[in-house]
């Protein structure tokens, strides 16, 4: 099947979804929806987030996508219930890493870093809840601010402060293990690994993800059957300071949804 896999995402963050679904399937084709005229979405209403997330949806659906990533941890754990009894393509969230870090911790202190609409989120509370045991403690931090600095291509040493700030209290817990809890931190795993000591694991949602789709695709035989190397189209509908996080493959536009 020929038809593009659709992502969407409040702005950059999802474009690391992206860069990784483009290397490990090159000949399937790729529509990428940055929605930030409405960036953050972290301090939206759950409301609001899932209209927004049906509002992209709605818009990939009519772009022919075959399948829908929802590249976005606050628009996942916010409204993809909703969206997977609204639509009938597949539909794949993003979801913060906690099972692969209680299966990793050794210490029984986990720190999470995310959106304060994910860590509030219905379906957050309920992963953890069903993989904490009673020795685990997941100690939570809001990263307030952070997607807007990383959207608007902040000053690094201001991400730096404010990245100490947030994970100093958590080193004092005791983690041995990070959940990067929003996908627009991934273009900052580099600032945050200086900060961190190198026997604290990073954990992020790609590979598993990436690996989830792969197998999603093969289950309902949907694989791109073309010879040629797949399309990468990335639109936006707000401020173009997008295009320079693109690789020269990838062909920007501006759409208005």
């Amino acid at each position: 099947m020929n038809k593009p896999i659709g992502i969407f995402d409040s702005g950059i963050g999802g474009l690391s979804i992206l860069n990784g679904l483009s290397q490990t399937f090159p000949k399937e084709n790729f529509i990428y929806l940055a929605d930030n005229k409405n960036c953050p979405y972290g301090k939206k209403s759950s409301q609001e987030i899932t209209a927004l997330s049906v509002k992209n949806c709605n818009t990939l659906i009519q772009l022919d996508c075959k399948m829908i990533i929802v590249a976005c941890n606050t628009a996942t754990t916010n409204s993809i219930e909703h969206l997977r009894r609204l639509i009938s393509i597949p539909i794949i969230g993003i979801e913060p890493g906690i099972k692969p870090a209680i299966n990793y911790t050794k210490t029984n202190n986990i720190g999470i870093l995310a959106t304060e609409k994910t860590l509030e989120s219905k379906l957050f509370l309920k992963t953890s809840l069903s993989n904490k045991t009673d020795k685990i403690k997941i100690h939570e931090q809001i990263g307030h601010n952070l997607v807007n600095k990383i959207e608007n291509g902040a000053d690094i040493d201001l991400i730096k402060k404010d990245l100490i700030k947030y994970i100093n209290p958590m080193l004092e817990k005791n983690i041995d293990c990070l959940v990067l809890g929003c996908t627009h931190y991934h273009f900052i795993t580099s600032i945050i690994k200086k900060i961190i000591p190198k026997k604290i694991k990073l954990i992020d949602t790609i590979t598993p993800i990436i690996q989830h789709i792969k197998n999603t695709l093969l289950k309902s035989k949907s694989l791109n059957t073309q010879k040629k190397l797949g399309t990468r189209k990335v639109f936006y509908n707000g401020d173009k300071i997008i295009e320079k996080y693109l690789k020269e493959e990838y062909d920007l536009g501006y759409i208005n949804f």
